[in-house]
């Protein structure tokens, strides 16, 4: 890859294809495909990381939270993801039944790729305020713990985007740019699935870390939900300067100025100033503070 990039030059785009790289991993029988593994892995290192959160004074839920949490979790980004993907991207999946093989509703396809991250956040708030209503759980703790982990799985989705060839960026002149092969114009383009992986997966990731694990900022409800949702919105709206817009949704872009993904990213950032604003006002809890066992 970097020698890739040494011999490029400004003049000289990359060639997605020169990478060798491949959608997923033939198993003979099935093909294992990364934008699915990416799912998965960032789900098992949610829960396993929530876990040895929990164990740390302080903690908001018992391990028996975590278990049921996790379960509505990952149905929420699942069902959530995808359902605000067909609602605000591509509506033509509602009624679009062309698909190939055992499910030709594309609504149904989820391997041919088309998530939305507000539709997935939409899903598993639902589900961690369903855990916290049921289980008597402090609703906006329980979103600081698990908002912790998320990072995770945006960069494992963000690479899996780039290894697929999919969600490529603008047209640009960069010494980094990449020709990506399902993309018609064949022209130079900016690899933003990299710099989405960079800032809303990888940076975020520290950050919400570090938090959690150097200061004493889980004593304080909220306010780490608040810096991610924050972090994540603020990065969003930066990386989708660099993201070409869906091509159905390309003229609204042109009129209004800003892609769908930043209108949507609007309300998650003065949301998440809002959040943290309360949370640093509100005095900190007590270490000795726990959950209902």
């Amino acid at each position: 890859m970097l020698s890739l990039l040494a011999a490029s030059g400004a003049a000289d785009p990359i060639y997605w294809t020169d990478l060798g790289l491949k959608p997923g991993i033939d198993l003979g029988f099935f093909t294992l495909r990364y934008y699915s593994l990416a799912y998965l892995l960032g789900v098992i290192f949610a829960y396993w990381h929530t876990s040895k959160m929990l164990k740390q004074p302080g903690a908001p839920m018992a391990q028996r939270h975590a278990d049921d949490l996790f379960f509505y979790c990952t149905l929420g980004v699942i069902l959530g993801g995808r359902l605000g993907y067909a609602m605000f991207y591509d509506q033509s999946l509602w009624t679009d039944f062309s698909g190939d093989g055992f499910v030709s509703w594309k609504l149904l396809r989820l391997w041919d790729g088309g998530m939305s991250f507000h539709g997935g956040l939409a899903g598993v708030t639902l589900a961690m305020a369903y855990v916290a209503w049921r289980d008597k759980l402090n609703f906006i703790r329980v979103v600081d713990y698990v908002s912790v982990g998320v990072p995770m799985g945006m960069l494992l989705g963000r690479l899996a985007n780039f290894v697929n060839g999919e969600l490529w960026g603008r047209v640009t002149d960069v010494p980094w740019a990449m020709i990506f092969p399902n993309d018609p114009t064949s022209l130079p383009r900016h690899p933003s699935q990299l710099y989405q992986a960079g800032l809303e997966g990888l940076a975020m990731l520290v950050i919400m870390l570090c938090l959690f694990w150097f200061t004493r900022a889980r004593y304080r409800p909220g306010l780490l939900a608040g810096v991610f949702t924050t972090g994540m919105g603020v990065a969003r709206f930066v990386n989708e300067f660099f993201r070409e817009p869906d091509q159905q949704l390309a003229d609204f872009a042109a009129r209004t100025g800003l892609s769908m993904g930043q209108w949507l990213t609007i309300p998650l950032i003065l949301t998440g100033l809002i959040v943290v604003l309360f949370a640093l006002r509100k005095q900190p809890l007590g270490a000795g503070t726990t959950a209902p066992a």
